[in-house]
C-alpha cells in the first residue's frame, strides 16, 4: 500500500512553469501581443466538482492576467453558482451538452458562441466535446484558442490517460499563454451560515460516499463505523456528509452511532466550505466534496483505491494526505486511524496504540 503526502503547495510558493517544457509549443510573439489585447474571453470547464476546485487557481490567473477584459464562464448548470460567485467572471454561459443527434440543441449553442465575439478561449476540459466546440467558430471568426483542438493557435498537448496532476496539467497550459504563477485554490468566498446545523467545536467529518457509478472508491462503511468508535473515544464528533443518493450508506453508519451528526442531503457546496473550515479533521474517499473541504483548509485525509490515482487527481490544500491500497476492502483501519492520530497529534506514536479491528 502507498501512503502519499501532498504538502500544501507541491511546486513550491512562487510556482512557475518552463514554457519549453513537454506539452507547451514556442508561441508566436505576435500572438501573445494579440492575446494581451484580448477584450472579450471565455474560459471553458465543465466539471467534475474536484477538478473545478483545482481549476479556481488558474481561473484566478487568467483573470489576473486580462484585469480589464470580459471574461465569460462556460460551465454546467451544477457548477454555475461557483462561477457566479467567485468574483473572477463576468457572465456565465451554461453547457447543456447537447447529444450528438440533437440538431437544434447545436445550433442554438453554436450562435451563443458566435454571439460572444470572443477574442480568445482558455479550454480547461480539454476533451473531445470542447475541440467540437472549437469547429463551431467556423466559417466565421475563429477565436484565438488555448487547448488541445486541433489548429488551436495556442496548443496544448493533454495526453489520455494523463501522466500529471491535473493542476500542473493546467499551469503547463497556461506557460503556453505566458502564465508563469499560478495561485492555489482559494475557497475563502465560499462562505455561508451553518450555525443551523449546531455543529461542535471538535468533529470530524466523515464523506463516506463516491459517484455511484464508482462503488469501487468507496472505503466499505463497516471500517466507517468502526472508525467512528475511536474517534468518539477521542471527544471527535462524527459529521456525515453527502448527496441525498447516498443516504443508504450514511444512514446505516449513524443508525450504529447515533452520536454522529448526520447532514447527508442537508448541505450546499458553500456549506461544506464553511463546515470544513471548522472541521479538526476530514476523512473521506476520492470524490469532489473532499476537495472542497481539503481546499477549506480541514486537515483531510483522501482515501483511494486503485481505479483513480492520487498522484492526478489529489485534493490541493494546506493538508491532504492521500492514502491509497488497490482493493478499498484491504485498507484496514488500524491505517487510517494511524493518519489521523498524525493530523491529531503529530508527535503520537500511533503505532504503540491498542490495535483497532474493523
Amino acid at each position: 500500500m502507498a501512503t502519499i503526502d501532498i504538502p500544501r503547495n507541491p511546486h513550491g510558493d512562487n510556482p512557475s512553469v518552463d514554457p519549453a517544457q513537454p506539452g507547451v509549443p514556442p508561441a508566436d510573439p505576435a500572438m501573445l501581443e494579440a492575446l494581451g489585447q484580448a477584450k472579450r474571453i471565455l474560459v471553458i470547464k465543465l466539471g467534475a466538482l474536484g477538478d473545478m476546485i483545482i481549476a479556481l487557481g488558474p481561473f484566478k490567473a487568467i483573470r489576473e492576467k486580462h484585469p480589464d477584459a470580459h471574461i465569460t464562464l462556460m460551465t454546467t448548470s451544477a457548477y454555475a453558482e461557483i462561477g457566479r460567485r467567485c468574483g473572477l467572471f463576468d457572465e456565465i454561459l451554461i453547457d447543456r451538452r447537447p447529444n450528438w443527434h440533437e440538431l437544434g440543441r447545436w445550433l442554438t449553442l453554436r450562435k451563443e458562441l458566435r454571439n460572444g465575439q470572443f477574442d480568445m478561449v482558455y479550454d480547461l476540459q480539454n476533451n473531445d466535446r470542447t475541440s467540437i466546440y472549437f469547429r463551431l467558430f467556423w466559417p466565421s471568426r475563429t477565436p484565438m484558442w488555448s487547448g488541445s483542438a486541433y489548429n488551436a493557435v495556442f496548443p496544448f498537448e493533454d495526453p489520455r490517460p494523463p501522466s500529471r496532476h491535473a493542476f500542473d496539467r493546467h499551469r503547463t497550459q497556461l506557460a503556453g499563454v505566458g502564465i508563469d504563477t499560478i495561485p492555489l485554490p482559494d475557497v475563502s468566498w465560499m462562505n455561508t451560515d451553518i450555525s443551523a446545523f449546531e455543529l461542535p467545536e471538535r468533529m470530524a467529518l466523515l464523506v463516506p460516499g463516491s459517484a455511484p457509478h464508482r462503488p469501487e472508491k468507496r472505503w466499505p462503511q463497516q471500517h466507517y463505523i468502526a472508525l467512528c468508535d475511536r474517534l468518539l473515544k477521542e471527544g471527535l464528533t462524527p459529521v456525515l456528509l453527502g448527496t441525498t443518493s447516498e443516504g443508504v450508506i450514511t444512514n446505516q453508519i449513524s443508525a450504529a452511532y447515533p452520536e454522529a451528526i448526520n447532514l447527508t442531503g442537508k448541505t450546499s457546496l458553500f456549506d461544506l466550505a464553511a463546515i470544513g473550515r471548522l472541521a479538526t479533521v476530514a476523512i473521506g474517499n476520492d470524490t469532489g466534496p473532499m476537495h472542497l473541504i481539503g481546499a477549506a483548509g480541514a486537515p483531510s485525509i483522501v482515501l483511494f483505491s486503485g481505479s483513480s490515482s492520487p498522484y492526478l487527481s489529489a485534493p490541493i490544500g494546506p493538508s491532504v494526505t492521500s492514502l491509497q491500497e488497490g482493493n478499498l476492502e484491504r485498507l484496514s483501519v488500524d491505517k487510517v486511524w494511524k493518519a489521523v492520530i498524525s493530523v491529531l497529534d503529530p508527535d503520537a506514536e500511533a503505532d504503540t496504540l491498542a490495535p483497532l479491528t474493523p
